[in-house]
């Protein structure tokens, strides 16, 4: 009698255990937060498909600004030479200068767009016009993509961190994923100066 009821304690104790572990739960999160990942990629390589076409139709219409359309170039080379693996998403390093390239792409892509502001042949170019819509779009694609990625990587995060899921996490050595970052936060931080007196 004594060791059917410890049997069964054991039993319980085990099966209360192997509920309580989370080891399903980082299998099923770490699944997602690679898919969002995916996904921010797969935005990212829409754009660098479209800048191409930006360029080419930015040097036929305008006597253009060498210097800047060369930035653009040479960031959507680094931005796409990069080799991203899943083994990226956890380390730190690699994840920042992943988002690094990414923000020269995007910051040259910017003032692409400022300096064409200034070239009326172009701003009436139709071809230059989808281009843009489209590139603008991709934007947004990326930030919905960027958000839905921190999403993921938060509920990771908040397995990997919280008891008793945490003993699982040390375990199978599951640690904390990084997450998107803001490169100069106090840069962002600060509003824009707004000015409307004239020159």
């Amino acid at each position: 009698m004594k060791l059917r009821f410890l049997n069964w304690f054991f039993t319980a104790t085990l099966a209360a255990l192997l509920t309580g572990c989370g080891y399903n739960d980082f299998q099923s999160l770490d699944e997602q937060t690679k898919s969002a990942w995916s996904e921010v990629l797969n935005q990212y390589q829409r754009r660098a498909d479209l800048v191409p076409n930006i360029v080419a139709t930015v040097k036929g219409e305008a006597a253009f600004e060498q210097d800047t359309l060369t930035r653009v170039v040479e960031a959507r080379a680094k931005a796409t030479s990069m080799q991203v693996t899943p083994e990226t998403l956890n380390n730190p390093e690699a994840f920042a200068k992943f988002q690094a390239a990414q923000g020269e792409l995007s910051s040259a892509l910017s003032r692409l767009l400022v300096v064409t502001e200034n070239y009326p042949n172009l701003k009436a170019n139709q071809g230059f016009q989808d281009l843009r819509v489209q590139l603008e779009g991709t934007e947004n694609r990326i930030a919905v993509a960027r958000n839905r990625y921190i999403q993921a990587v938060q509920a990771y995060n908040v397995l990997a961190r919280s008891f008793p899921s945490n003993l699982t996490a040390m375990v199978f050595g599951y640690g904390v994923k990084p997450t998107f970052t803001v490169q100069n936060e106090a840069q962002i931080s600060t509003p824009p100066a707004v000015n409307f007196e004239k020159k």
